[in-house]
């Protein structure tokens, strides 16, 4: 039985109470929240406020502008409006990451010096036609690993991005022990790695097979989402990561660059996703429409539904913080249902 908090706004922590937990919601200001990144927002934050059996963590919120050109002004601030009138409130000022490319520019560098990037002179058309020449045909909605071409040097053609080097990747298995000491839930084989993901199970992705040699920069001289989100996190502290289902397949190529790079490797968990009457995922991209917050307690219900949450006994009459509350109890039974679970499958395998 699921015991609801006492009727009283949730606190935000203080940093002393919260040394274990350190989360964040990371939107892209190309446009207003839509249902489905309510969904990944108030998981998040639930995640954070039922932290250490509710006493709670911190929850951060990062603006992930990054790619300048598809963010439209003015949507970061409508973003952050619209969550504190869900009443989900940051413990910490918001970052932008377009403020940060000197962090990204320093790992970068590092991977560089330790000869796991290389520049890229491919378009896209080359990779296509490379791919072609080696039998690869293309597939809707698949992307085909990249080839290779510029792994052994440019051959006079101008460079146009940057790359990290997958194939040749080699673990390294002092800060993966360490890791694992420390309860990580990942390990890495060759290119091939393995990760314990808090809702899904267990995962596995051959990064060398399905993916090739991912883009750290860009060839219009912007930063690739996986270097910026990896430097972020570390730079921020995160210990716990909660995002949307979509972005599952992202984690293995982090993990890779967090070892390169020598940085921690937080704990993932992958919430469902909201899908459109076509069964694509709802996105800004597929014209999902803005969250109507006319009545904030509404929208946070159908967000909490989604992610198996029960409704409150009073919701039509309950104020968002006493929602808020009895939903932060649920997601701790759900969760910890959930490690239980895992915990004896692992023990099957």
């Amino acid at each position: 039985m699921i015991v609801p908090l006492a009727h009283a706004p949730i606190p935000a922590t203080t940093p002393a109470q919260s040394l274990h937990y350190r989360g964040r919601f990371a939107p892209s200001p190309t446009g207003p929240l839509h249902a489905g990144s309510l969904v990944a927002a108030l998981a998040s934050w639930l995640d954070a406020r039922a932290w250490h059996g509710g006493r709670g963590g911190r929850w951060l919120v990062r603006i992930e502008d990054v790619d300048t050109p598809r963010c439209v002004p003015g949507a970061a601030e409508h973003i952050l409006q619209q969550l504190a009138t869900c009443g989900l409130l940051p413990d910490e000022p918001p970052v932008w990451q377009s403020q940060r490319s000197a962090l990204y520019q320093a790992a970068l560098d590092q991977l560089i010096t330790q000869g796991q990037a290389y520049p890229c002179a491919c378009s896209r058309k080359d990779i296509a036609a490379a791919l072609r020449a080696l039998g690869h045909a293309p597939e809707r909605h698949a992307t085909l690993p990249y080839p290779g071409t510029c792994r052994d040097g440019l051959h006079g053609r101008p460079a146009r991005a940057w790359r990290f080097r997958v194939a040749e990747f080699k673990p390294n298995q002092a800060l993966v022990q360490m890791q694992q000491a420390q309860g990580a839930h990942f390990s890495i084989a060759s290119n091939t790695v393995h990760w314990q993901d808090r809702r899904l199970g267990a995962q596995v992705q051959d990064v060398a097979q399905e993916v090739g040699d991912f883009v750290l920069r860009r060839a219009d001289g912007l930063w690739a989402y996986q270097l910026a989100v990896v430097v972020d996190d570390a730079a921020q502290g995160i210990t716990h990561v909660v995002r949307g289902a979509d972005l599952a397949d992202n984690t293995p190529r982090q993990i890779l660059l967090q070892n390169a790079l020598g940085l921690p490797t937080p704990r993932y968990l992958h919430t469902p996703l909201v899908c459109a009457a076509n069964g694509e995922k709802l996105s800004k991209q597929n014209g999902a429409a803005a969250l109507d917050l006319r009545e904030p307690l509404r929208a946070l219900g159908e967000a909490a539904h989604v992610l198996g949450l029960p409704a409150p006994p009073r919701l039509p009459h309950s104020s968002i913080p006493e929602a808020l509350a009895w939903w932060v109890q649920a997601w701790l039974h759900k969760t910890t249902m959930q490690t239980r679970e895992h915990a004896v499958l692992s023990t099957l395998v």
